[in-house]
């Protein structure tokens, strides 16, 4: 997959998935633009430049669109990455969590995205890929989470649907558990859960981040030239069916 003198923005550069990603198109010849709330967390990357901005804000989100296209022109690929959980059940959740979950996964996203999508098309080139969830497909907790990257996948469809002709694509990723800093709050609390995670895959582990964004890069590359509108889950084989039932209730 050859990304050289192309241009990447990568959301959510500084997290677990978000480096991969760097590293990943980086790896391919592709000058990675970081962005992400925290600019210390880009300090360590290989970048060609970078953007900070909140995406629970609409005021950050349209000052850091402006800079990124001002710096770098309409990128050639947009890897909206960013995303952030802690409402794991409705019980455990208030009303201005709901918000904000809602609000950086799902509403400051499509801000961003439309801020985006116009250069692009107006050049007639260009791909977004959307790292969602296997919450969007099925409920695994984090129910606001779950409605906002189930969210992410419509508004890809719309990207693919309505940008097509001009030359734009647009597919999601849907990663199964990742073993990112993302899951550091609930192992403190349960060293036991990365042995029960394992336990509901198939292929008896979780996924990896540079597995995800193996499977980003092959959406975003020429590779995939023919492919628009879909959703490729990433997860060890979680939705493909439940391993518990198979072993413990049929006994195999």
């Amino acid at each position: 997959m050859d990304f050289k003198d192309l241009s990447v923005v990568v959301t959510g550069a500084g997290g677990g998935i978000g480096a991969a990603l760097v590293e990943g198109f980086g790896r391919a010849g592709a000058r990675v633009i970081g962005c992400d709330r925290d600019g210390r967390s880009l300090d360590p990357l290989p970048l060609a430049g970078r953007a900070t901005f909140d995406l629970a804000d609409p005021a950050s989100i349209r000052a850091g669109a402006a800079d990124l296209l001002a710096a770098h022109g309409a990128p050639d690929v947009v890897v909206m990455n960013a995303g952030w959980t802690r409402g794991e059940s409705f019980a455990s959740m208030d009303e201005d969590a709901v918000g904000r979950e809602i609000d950086v996964n799902l509403t400051g996203v499509a801000r961003l995205t439309h801020a985006l999508l116009g250069p692009m098309r107006a050049r007639r080139a260009g791909a977004f890929v959307f790292v969602s969830s296997v919450n969007a497909l099925a409920h695994y907790g984090n129910p606001a989470y779950s409605a906002a990257k189930a969210g992410i996948l419509g508004l890809m469809r719309a990207v693919a649907t309505e940008g097509g002709r001009d030359g734009v694509r647009a597919n999601a990723v849907c990663p199964g558990s990742v073993r990112t800093p993302a899951w550091d709050h609930r192992i403190a609390r349960d060293p036991a859960i990365p042995a029960a995670l394992a336990r509901l895959y198939p292929l008896g582990r979780i996924v990896t981040p540079a597995e995800v964004a193996e499977a980003v890069m092959f959406l975003a590359s020429a590779r995939a030239s023919g492919i628009t509108g879909q959703t490729l889950a990433v997860d060890a084989g979680l939705t493909a069916g439940n391993v518990p039932f198979i072993r413990d209730i049929l006994g195999e």
